[in-house]
């Protein structure tokens, strides 16, 4: 993707009307904020008490890593490693999405007002601040006007992708990120200030790494293909070996700065402790279905007319779903720019052509899935997803870097038609009726959410503290793991308030554990965990022998488990649970409970 525009596309002209100007950049910046807040409204209402309703395991996970973020800065903690969940191993978070960065920067409105509205501020400021980083860059590097800047941006920042990722992923949802890079990437080449460019640059990347990783590799593959096809292009060789030089001297400096800004993150990543290689998650599934591209998203004006579709893996990954419209016109974009190019700006298109075709086949993952239907043809990330690093990718998510494709196409354009008006008006006419019929269905709608169960008084009063020594082991039943997030909750509660610290013997994170060496969702599964989830799912309670006693001390002493904790309410990410079998098999297995405020509490003797 482009930025630098006396490298790519020559300057945007002087402006003539800079109170007009502000009054734009005024408009763009009402528009992106009211956009966000819609989208997430549904959380506005009651931001403790409410949860995305298709992901709340993932919004319980980046609260959690909210509260211990800041929790570790201000108790002089590892951020990065922790034994508060799975214990006795601990959790590699630079492995896992740690938000780093976000839980510092914002932990003080963490200790102010708590995890869930914390991150509810994040991730509406998330998409905002996308559109306003694009609208940024546009307007200022890459064309002339600011209805383009403006279409562009919101095409970028509010496509299917990013909705779809706003249900909870604070990671992917910091798309403002992507445009920074790609300026201060073009920066590199400015002559005699390649020190400079480097140190800033080389920051940013550390920044972008304890943010969203994958996003940050994402961008560096997709800015390496654009760079070789428009480096390689006859009309910009001169170019290119007048500004090698200084680009690669502050290539260098970026690489030694994030080198050591990011030392100890990397060496916990690919050589710390619970480590893994690969990823939890099964490439074939977690690809982009070749219909997709075509179909309309849930969360949208279509969706909500009944066009939408179930092609994705889950609702949080519909990275794609453009629509027939949305295509055809990208596509009338590039021929319409194309055919009125100089030598110059058709090297850019075809780089960004070039980009949208990889990472679309990419994203179609090892194996072509019609509609559903896996049609046994093997596709590139077959081979490519055996390589370190890419293995840790899913190839679905390969199919968020077209959408800004789409909207510098559709910016372009706008630009284009704006500062050389057609001679017919029936062909603006028609254009504009194209974006409308293309967009206009894409128009997002507010995340669906649910009521959350409640935090129990046990916890928010501090009673825990009675019957858990500083640091030791409770645990709640069923186990946290990623479809029952309580203990997270209850967990990032206690540290964002000051409470100290329990321990947590699982959790959901990522770690290892899975086949042939590769990761896995939450920790191996023991007796304890197995069958107090057997008994919650079904609603029996399971045969119980003094075998299996015998395990569930051995569970308990391995774990260090303190307390055995279960809430009159407990919260199923992707199923109801049956609270009163939970409660009758742990009586089974440990004997009767106490009445605690409003849990019953099991407490374990020590070994």
């Amino acid at each position: 993707m482009p930025t630098s525009p006396s490298l790519v596309t020559g300057p945007p002209a002087p402006s003539s009307a800079p109170t007009r100007s502000r009054r734009a950049d005024l408009v763009m910046t009402l528009v992106a904020l009211v956009l966000a807040v819609w989208v997430t409204s549904g959380l506005w209402w009651d931001p403790n008490g409410r949860a995305i309703t298709v992901n709340s395991s993932d919004q319980a996970l980046f609260e959690w890593l909210l509260a211990f973020g800041a929790h570790a800065l201000t108790h002089g903690d590892n951020p990065l490693f922790t034994y508060l969940l799975n214990v006795p191993d601990g959790v590699n978070l630079a492995v896992n999405t740690s938000i780093t960065v976000y839980a510092a920067v914002f932990a003080p409105l963490t200790y102010l007002i708590g995890p869930p509205a914390t991150f509810l501020v994040i991730l509406t400021l998330n998409l905002a601040a996308t559109a306003l980083a694009w609208y940024w860059l546009l307007s200022r590097h890459l064309v002339r006007t600011r209805l383009a800047a403006g279409a562009g941006a919101l095409v970028i920042a509010f496509s299917p992708g990013m909705i779809s990722h706003a249900n909870a992923h604070l990671n992917w949802t910091a798309g403002w990120l992507v445009p920074l890079l790609v300026w201060r990437l073009f920066a590199l080449r400015q002559p005699g200030r390649w020190l400079r460019n480097g140190v800033i640059f080389g920051v940013l990347v550390a920044v972008a790494f304890s943010i969203a990783a994958e996003g940050l590799f994402f961008t560096a593959l997709a800015l390496a293909v654009f760079l070789a096809v428009w480096a390689a292009h006859p009309a910009n060789r001169a170019t290119v070996r007048a500004a090698l030089p200084d680009f690669l001297r502050g290539t260098a400096v970026t690489a030694v700065v994030a080198g050591v800004l990011l030392a100890y993150p990397l060496w916990l990543h690919f050589a710390g402790p619970q480590r893994f290689h690969g990823t939890g998650f099964d490439p074939v599934v977690h690809s982009e279905d070749m219909a997709a591209y075509l179909a309309y998203p849930r969360r949208s004006v279509a969706g909500e007319a009944g066009l939408g579709t179930s092609l994705a893996p889950n609702p949080t990954e519909e990275n794609s779903f453009f629509g027939i419209p949305l295509l055809l016109l990208a596509l009338a974009c590039f021929v319409f720019l194309w055919r009125h190019a100089v030598a110059a700006r058709r090297a850019t298109l075809l780089a960004l052509g070039v980009t949208a075709v990889v990472f679309t086949v990419l994203s179609w993952g090892p194996q072509a899935v019609v509609d559903g239907e896996r049609t046994g043809v093997t596709l590139p990330f077959e081979w490519l997803g055996r390589l370190p690093v890419i293995n840790a990718a899913l190839p679905a998510r390969l199919a968020l870097v077209v959408a800004p494709v789409i909207g510098l196409l559709l910016a372009y354009t706008v630009d284009r038609l704006r500062t050389d008006p057609p001679r017919h008006r029936s062909t603006g006419l028609a254009w504009a009726v194209g974006y409308a019929v293309a967009l206009l269905p894409l128009v997002p709608t507010p995340l669906l959410t649910v009521a959350r169960e409640p935090i129990p008084d046990f916890i928010t009063t501090g009673t825990w503290r009675e019957h858990v020594s500083p640091g030791g082991v409770l645990t709640p039943i069923p186990l946290t793991v990623d479809v029952t997030p309580d203990g997270q909750r209850w967990q990032a509660y206690a540290l964002s308030h000051r409470q100290g610290e329990f321990a947590l013997p699982a959790g959901f994170f990522l770690g290892p554990g899975g086949p042939d060496g590769r990761g896995r969702i939450g920790p191996v599964p023991r007796t304890f965990d197995s069958l107090m989830d057997q008994a919650g799912r079904t609603g029996r309670v399971p045969i119980v022998t003094e075998g299996t006693r015998e395990l569930i001390r051995e569970d308990l002493r391995r774990w260090r488990v303190e307390a055995v904790v279960l809430a009159d309410r407990v919260h199923g990410a992707k199923y109801d649970l049956d609270e009163e079998s939970l409660r009758r098999a742990a009586t089974e297995l440990l004997g009767p409970p106490q009445r605690v405020r409003d849990v019953w509490l099991w407490k374990i003797p020590p070994a």
